[in-house]
């Protein structure tokens, strides 16, 4: 593999933990993302490292160097080594003998072009020295320079050996894109668009949070959705208008949550919501949350200061503030995010020991207690231990 080009290696290049790893294999090249991230002057959020050492010397080598080495993805001829906390991804070049969509079997080879071939897009299949030179087999430089996100080869037999392909496709173009997507590519995708639900609700879900993360997603989404991709995830109608509308405020005010923009896509359904977040094996937590998101009712949350720290009070911070993006006007949200800003949620100034002290027991101590409280909220929290104690007692004579 010939050199293309040089560059200045960045700081983490040279660093201790990258230089301390190539040195203990001798034979490496920094690889994919960090080396396109370098080349754009980007900072990269992971380092990898190809060589030609088969995993078993990787682990002997590393070993030797007194580095900590685990094997992450052995199988595939990934091993992660970790120097003062820093992990570095090292990979053997490999080729695919067997693939089915959704896993590979690899064998490994010392041939970088080779290696090159099997990666998914021009601009990932970019290798470089130590030194900053750079090695370029598929045209991923021009790629970048241009702004176009290209499959290596032929776009549908890359996408038939991982799926996962079509999804991160959409990201990349997202981010990297500087005009309409590669024709070739798009016709890969419309034909192969029916195969993104063969994939794991996680790795949907993982493409799916990194691409809402980007500060104006709507391009990229724009594109699954009319190709047929996001119809092969969701079967119900994209909330495609309300997703621009929340993505455009939470960038504008540097607040981005991939979630909340999740839950704008999806329709205003629960039942459908929690099947959609079951099938992407989200979190507990989120499934509730995008629950609540199609299903409350605002109401005055909005427009009420009072009704608002209620709000707060009841449902948490969070849950009142994805209505407010989806909902609110532009005065109302920033009324909302004011409020949430210096919100500190009060403790009651009774409890369940002052209900047992009067001589109340067993069930009836929660609703008495429940009773109290949303008296006290109705009062904007104003009323202190003396008053609930008094109100207390009303409601248990009553």
């Amino acid at each position: 593999m010939l050199p293309a080009t040089r560059i200045a290696p960045p700081d983490w290049m040279t660093g201790p933990a990258a230089t301390a790893v190539v040195a203990a294999l001798g034979v490496a090249r920094f690889v994919g993302g960090c080396v396109r991230d370098a080349v754009r002057g980007d900072r990269p959020q992971d380092i990898d490292i190809a060589t030609p050492h088969d995993p078993g010397s990787v682990m002997a080598r590393l070993a030797a160097a007194s580095i900590r080495a685990v094997p992450t993805g052995i199988e595939h001829g990934t091993i992660t080594a970790i120097v003062e906390g820093e992990p570095i991804e090292v990979t053997t070049l490999r080729h695919d003998i067997e693939t089915d969509g959704r896993h590979a079997r690899v064998a490994f080879t010392d041939d970088w072009t080779e290696d090159a071939q099997r990666r998914d897009f021009t601009i990932n299949a970019l290798y470089a020295d130590a030194d900053g030179t750079i090695y370029d087999p598929t045209g991923g430089l021009a790629d970048l320079e241009a702004g176009i996100v290209r499959f290596i080869g032929d776009a549908a037999r890359r996408i038939a050996e991982d799926h996962l392909r079509i999804l991160r496709f959409f990201r990349f173009h997202g981010r990297y894109a500087k005009g309409p997507p590669d024709g070739q590519a798009r016709a890969a995708i419309i034909a192969a668009a029916p195969l993104v639900a063969r994939l794991s609700g996680e790795r949907i879900a993982m493409e799916t949070v990194r691409l809402l993360q980007m500060a104006d997603p709507m391009e990229p989404v724009g594109l699954m959705i009319d190709w047929g991709v996001w119809g092969s995830i969701v079967a119900a109608p994209p909330q495609r208008d309300r997703l621009g509308r929340v993505a455009r405020r939470e960038a504008s005010r540097d607040d981005i949550d991939p979630m909340r923009r999740l839950s704008a896509l999806l329709p205003d359904d629960a039942g459908a919501v929690q099947q959609i977040a079951a099938r992407l094996k989200l979190p507990v937590r989120d499934r509730d949350r995008l629950a609540a998101a199609a299903a409350d009712d605002p109401g005055n949350w909005f427009t009420d200061a009072r009704a608002r720290r209620a709000a707060f009070y009841r449902h948490g911070i969070q849950r009142v503030l994805d209505q407010a993006y989806r909902h609110a006007d532009e005065r109302a949200l920033d009324a909302v995010r004011a409020t949430a800003a210096c919100w500190s949620r009060p403790r009651l100034p009774v409890g369940g020991k002052d209900v047992l002290a009067r001589g109340v027991s067993g069930p009836a101590v929660g609703t008495v207690l429940a009773a109290v409280e949303e008296w006290w909220i109705d009062g904007d929290f104003a009323a202190g231990r003396d008053a609930c104690l008094e109100r207390l007692d009303a409601v248990i004579g009553a």
